[in-house]
């Protein structure tokens, strides 16, 4: 199994910064990603239970679950199809940070065929650091406008 956190502050406030995370209807906007909602939440459309789906140009889907989901706090979701992963789950925590917010990342996986525990780790870290670069940017443009 392989693990990655990453923790950094976004220049924009909680409530922009959560969304942009958590409104995976509009990851669209800033990441090369279809993503379509296969079963809503049960309680909230994109909260716990709400399975979507991701997918990059014509290749196929994964299914995500979201298993935790606190307005402007946590989300947290785990892969259930679709990936060549035994076990994949991502966790993103939100706090004030005198910057604006800090965004705490992680990502754990382990693949259901033999990889080195570096390449892994280094596709980890590379999707992390893209998802937060490109969703800090987003938060920004948000803010503005």
């Amino acid at each position: 199994m392989a693990t990655h956190t990453l923790e950094t502050a976004i220049d924009a406030p909680r409530e922009i910064v959560f969304d942009v995370f958590a409104n995976r209807e509009r990851w669209h906007e800033f990441m090369p990603l279809r993503v379509k909602l296969i079963e809503p939440g049960a309680t909230e459309r994109q909260g716990v239970g709400a399975v979507w789906g991701l997918g990059v140009g014509p290749i196929g889907s994964v299914r995500e679950q979201i298993t935790q989901f606190v307005s402007n706090e946590a989300i947290a979701y785990e892969i259930v199809g679709g990936a060549p992963v035994r076990r994949h789950v991502g966790s993103i925590t939100f706090a004030d940070d005198p910057r604006g917010t800090l965004v705490s990342y992680t990502m754990e996986s382990e693949p259901s065929v033999p990889l080195p525990r570096m390449i892994l780790t280094l596709g980890l870290r590379l999707a992390i650091a893209t998802m937060v670069r490109r969703g800090a940017h987003a938060a920004r443009e948000r803010q503005l406008s």
